[in-house]
């Protein structure tokens, strides 16, 4: 009878030995999930290193505001450029990520600063690999991938096909960037790669935010004197101060903005001085003549508050969906399309 049992006891081990297993796959998938959600979008993920980079998942923003259904006027180039690869960004782009890279001669080709982008959507690669190889100089092959190498205002850009439903482009002075790229799309699966800025502060980066940026605030929007222009008055923002925006839904839209600060004297003058322009704008609204103030505006101008905590100044604003939808409805220019005159292979 001892013998008979056996088979019954070897059957229980294996059911725990299998349950152990089961539970094991599961607390490691668990993981997984709660590390994708903490980790950054693949398409950030992406992007060379850089000073600032900027993110923007247009699926909801097109579901809440529906502007791929506000007809949008398109100069020739980029109609063109529609007509021959079938992409309409309005329509297809779900997903775009930005890096900008500070140019040491901001009187150069780049200006003040040059730019690598991923873009996620719904793409025709054969058409828009004919496109490319139509209006590009010459081609490059790196990492498996075609690079078309674009000349645009005497700059050189480069696109490349990362696979379906993504592209990366670049218009920096090198390659490197581009290679960059493809080399961190190569280890894509892998939920903490990136660069630097983004190992830095995407944790500053509040969870479900629907679009947001990092970095410093650059020279294009600094005056000599190292500050910010606004209506005349001179923000004390620094080359030094690194600042975290985003964008977010809780039932509203809130806009946050971060100031990380050299030193806390230097994010004592900074939130001083926009509390002093807000004060300014706000009195200005009111005085406004019967009917002539911008209701979304006024709501907008309301909801916003500062806050300073020793080297951080953080604003904060409840957007009006009205007002997002006037702001992502305006026409767009896209100068950088590639020009007609470059079609065909120099």
């Amino acid at each position: 009878m001892r013998g008979r049992s056996l088979p019954f006891q070897e059957m229980h081990r294996r059911t725990r030995v299998t349950i152990a297993i089961v539970v094991v796959v599961l607390l490691l998938l668990a993981g997984a999930v709660y590390l994708r959600k903490k980790a950054p979008p693949e398409a950030a993920r992406l992007l060379p290193e850089s000073d600032g980079i900027v993110y923007i998942n247009l699926r909801p923003l097109r579901a809440a505001t529906r502007f791929d259904q506000h007809p949008v006027r398109h100069d020739a180039d980029y109609q063109h450029f529609i007509d021959e690869t079938g992409i309409e960004a309005e329509r297809d782009l779900d997903e775009v990520a930005f890096a900008l890279h500070r140019m040491p001669d901001p009187n150069g080709p780049n200006g003040p600063v040059a730019f690598s982008e991923v873009f996620v959507g719904h793409f025709d690669g054969r058409r828009l690999s004919r496109y490319l190889a139509g209006v590009a100089a010459s081609t490059e092959t790196y990492a498996g991938h075609e690079i078309y190498r674009i000349p645009s205002e005497g700059r050189t850009v480069r696109v490349t096909l990362l696979g379906y439903d993504m592209v990366a482009v670049s218009n920096t002075p090198s390659e490197e960037q581009i290679h960059s790229i493809l080399d961190r799309y190569r280890t894509a699966a892998m939920p903490f790669t990136g660069s630097s800025l983004l190992a830095e502060h995407y944790s500053d980066v509040p969870l479900l935010s629907l679009a947001w940026g990092v970095g410093q605030i650059g020279l294009p929007l600094s005056d000599p004197a190292g500050g910010l222009q606004v209506m005349g008055m001179s923000l004390p923002l620094t080359l030094d101060a690194t600042f975290i925006a985003s964008l977010s839904w809780t039932g509203k839209t809130r806009l946050r903005v971060e100031e990380i600060a050299p030193n806390e004297a230097a994010a004592t003058a900074s939130a001083d001085s926009i509390e002093s322009i807000l004060s300014l704008i706000r009195a200005a609204q009111v005085a406004a003549p019967t009917g002539t103030a911008d209701h979304e505006t006024r709501a907008l101008l309301d909801s916003t508050q500062i806050e300073h905590h020793n080297n951080r100044v953080v604003l904060t604003a409840t957007i009006p969906i009205a007002l997002l939808q006037r702001l992502v409805s305006a026409p767009v220019n896209f100068e950088n399309a590639p020009a007609n005159s470059t079609q065909g292979k120099k």
